[in-house]
């Protein structure tokens, strides 16, 4: 099959050079995706941005109505997108299925702001005049997205995209670019008018960078590593886009000497293996107290020893495939890298080649011991089933070592101590923190994103997404038949 972009609620007859799409646990071709140029980017925005106009006229209400069809229809077709997803990215049917149930709860959150979109009114300074601010759409957003996510992120980007009167041209992952192609005709299902959603297959350095230079791209939301958003911070600032990142992560699980150690491994566990270790909330580092640091590593290695890896449409499975070749020779020049400084290896650090797993992307989950906390090892961000131990000897020492990285998105603490728990929400430098549960789950109804290499200050998901695609604009109506002067006629 191959797919085709879809530009001002057209599907598009691209003729040009097209890409392979993997099953990364089979390596079967799923597709072909289009490796679009600048002429089907000059398009899209051009159907975007004359939709634009008339969709900005629409009532928040009646465009929220439009997203309320979509959850419904994702609603319906969950398991056939989840089974989709599964196959191009690899994730675990059940971690699948979460996925595109998350996209059906920020349809129906961001619906429901269709009616709020709150701006505030205040009192005016000077008499018989009325003060409020009210939330403007900007026009044309450019979403790109990652291959770990391939249909949750694009929906926090989206639908708040949607509802506050923008349209839109996405650019999704080329490695999986089939949940894109799913949600084009979810769209087109829903009525969406045309032009409010449109879809380019491509490269990031063609389709990607022809978006962030288009001057008719006015926001660029991007979320992927940490080194590309700062080429496209770069980029966008020379335009003057308005650009909201998220980026890396290298998270940490605290457990201190008090915590319930069966509840943290458990917490370890889901957020260290869960997609492979391929989230930017992923658990890749483990500060542990002196004092339970042993009891810790044998309970970790006993319940890694149950893991099931394979195909992610196997219900069985726990832990499906990296997503390519790329990812396993990054993952596993890791290991050399903590062997090099020291590290003890207590299990994985191969790639998985026999039986059914041969044709596959399959890392064994991994745990180091014994990593210096300033180590390679301990601040890069590796993007696979890889765990590292650092001990400690305190909670102050434990938030240090946990704020020592470059990154600051998602931060745990296991602990029975409300004074330690507190002391921790407050001095975690990440922009989510965990209490007893690991370092993945978010919710959608609160914002996402993180501190210092992860991100520039802008989230996604929460209301606070709908300050990355709306202005705000202040309006003062004066009614008392008068000129009046600010600051100057108030005494």
């Amino acid at each position: 099959m191959q797919l085709q972009n879809y530009i001002g609620g057209k599907w598009q007859n691209y003729t040009g050079e097209f890409a392979a799409v993997l099953n990364p646990a089979t390596g079967e071709e799923l597709a072909q995706v289009p490796l679009s140029t600048n002429e089907e980017v000059e398009s899209a925005v051009s159907a975007a941005k004359k939709a634009q106009k008339e969709w900005a006229l629409v009532p928040a209400p009646k465009r929220a109505d439009y997203l309320y069809e979509v959850a419904r229809i994702m609603k319906e077709k969950k398991e056939h997108l989840a089974q989709v997803l599964t196959k191009e990215m690899g994730k675990v049917i059940e971690e699948g299925r979460g996925e595109v149930q998350e996209g059906i709860d920020m349809a129906y959150y961001m619906a429901g702001e269709g009616r709020r979109l709150f701006g505030e009114t205040t009192p005016s300074e000077l008499a018989n005049k009325f003060a409020m601010s009210v939330r403007a759409p900007i026009g044309v957003v450019g979403l790109i997205t990652p291959w770990n996510f391939p249909v949750a992120i694009a929906t926090w980007k989206s639908f708040p995209a949607i509802v506050a009167g923008n349209t839109f041209l996405w650019k999704p992952a080329t490695e999986t670019p089939m949940m894109a192609y799913e949600m084009a005709k979810v769209f087109e299902e829903a009525g969406l008018p045309p032009g409010v959603a449109n879809i380019v297959f491509g490269s990031g350095s063609t389709v990607g960078t022809a978006m962030i230079e288009h001057p008719d791209v006015k926001v660029i939301s991007f979320t992927g590593s940490t080194e590309t958003g700062k080429s496209v911070a770069e980029l966008g600032g020379r335009h003057l886009k308005k650009v909201s990142l998220e980026m890396g992560g290298k998270n940490a699980v605290i457990v201190m000497d008090d915590a319930d150690l069966d509840l943290a491994v458990e917490g370890i566990l889901w957020s260290a293996f869960g997609t492979a270790g391929q989230r930017c909330t992923a658990c890749s580092r483990v500060i542990v107290h002196k004092d339970v640091k042993k009891e810790l590593e044998q309970k970790l290695l006993t319940a890694m020893e149950g893991l099931t890896i394979g195909n992610g449409l196997d219900e069985s499975v726990k832990i499906g495939p990296v997503i390519n070749e790329k990812a396993m020779e990054k993952i596993a020049s890791y290991i050399e890298v903590g062997k090099s400084e020291g590290a003890t290896l207590l299990a994985g650090g191969t790639s998985l080649t026999d039986g059914e797993l041969a044709n596959g992307q399959y890392f064994a989950p991994t745990l180091f011991s014994d990593v210096k906390w300033d180590s390679r090892l301990a601040q890069e961000e590796i993007f696979g089933p890889v765990v590292s131990l650092i001990e400690v000897n305190s909670l102050e020492e434990a938030i240090e070592v946990n704020n020592s990285v470059k990154y600051g998105l998602s931060s745990s603490i296991f602990s029975r101590d409300v004074n330690k728990v507190f002391r921790a929400v407050r001095d975690l430098d990440t922009g989510i923190v965990y209490v007893n549960a690991g370092t993945t789950g978010a919710e959608i109804h609160l914002p996402f994103g993180g501190t210092k290499g992860t991100g520039n200050g802008h989230r996604d998901s929460g209301v606070a997404a709908l300050d990355v695609y709306t202005e705000w604009k202040s309006v003062y109506i004066d009614y008392s038949g008068k000129l009046q002067r600010a600051q100057i006629d108030t005494e």
